[in-house]
């Protein structure tokens, strides 16, 4: 877990901006799904060829919190990434092609085998929860899953943003769920990323601009008030 959060500075820049820092005093669990990024072997593993060690640090974190959903009828969704080669051709080839290199490629596409994905073992999985598969790094862009479909039949307005990267697929799926109009909460503790510089900018990103961030005991307490 990244000993981080948002710097002072931010915190009074939002305040002095809307008035105040949080966004949402209330959350209704009738309206609010928890959506977990990317909590699988190719970024929570050692040595795997994408490895986020800091995501073997929010395991505890995320645990209990998707404790406490549960207890409150909230839907815990698990998103994981994975991407396909045929011939050659990955489904996502300027990724595969420019953003990586040679020897990471045939790595990080055996790993991504759509098959092959799993929760991360040291997580506890629900019976009642939901595991969603994404191609891209937000899971809500057209075409890179079927998450807002689920959402939007669950009777979701009411995101919370849990696993890694912060700064990538959780920020970008994070800007997304606001722009299609979800409320939007990055659970801070529950994220991880390569740095404790990147996932502190992730935050203050997301809170000046597209959500809110708050712990987990946090988003607990206002699910329950």
């Amino acid at each position: 877990m990244h000993p981080v959060t948002v710097r002072q500075e931010i915190v009074d820049r939002v305040i002095a901006r809307r008035g105040r820092y949080h966004l949402f005093d209330r959350l209704d669990p009738k309206r609010t799904a928890l959506v977990v990024i990317d909590m699988q072997g190719t970024f929570c593993a050692p040595g795997s060829p994408a490895e986020v060690a800091a995501s073997r640090g929010i395991v505890e974190p995320i645990n209990t919190l998707t404790a406490g959903l549960r207890d409150l009828g909230v839907p815990v969704i698990w998103v994981l990434h994975a991407n396909v080669q045929r011939d050659g051709v990955s489904d996502w080839e300027l990724f595969y092609r420019h953003i990586v290199a040679d020897e990471v490629r045939e790595r990080t596409l055996e790993s991504m085998y759509p098959g092959r994905q799993e929760v991360w073992s040291d997580l506890v999985v629900g019976p009642s929860d939901v595991t969603v598969m994404k191609n891209r790094y937000s899971a809500l862009i057209p075409g890179s899953s079927s998450l807002e479909r689920i959402l939007r039949n669950l009777g979701v307005d009411t995101i919370l943003i849990a696993g890694t990267k912060t700064n990538v697929c959780c920020e970008s799926t994070a800007r997304d769920a606001m722009m299609l109009d979800f409320r939007t909460v990055m659970v801070e503790d529950c994220c991880a990323a390569l740095s404790d510089d990147e996932h502190r900018a992730a935050l203050e990103t997301i809170i000046q601009q597209f959500g809110d961030v708050m712990t987990g005991r946090q988003v607990l307490e206002r699910l329950g008030a």
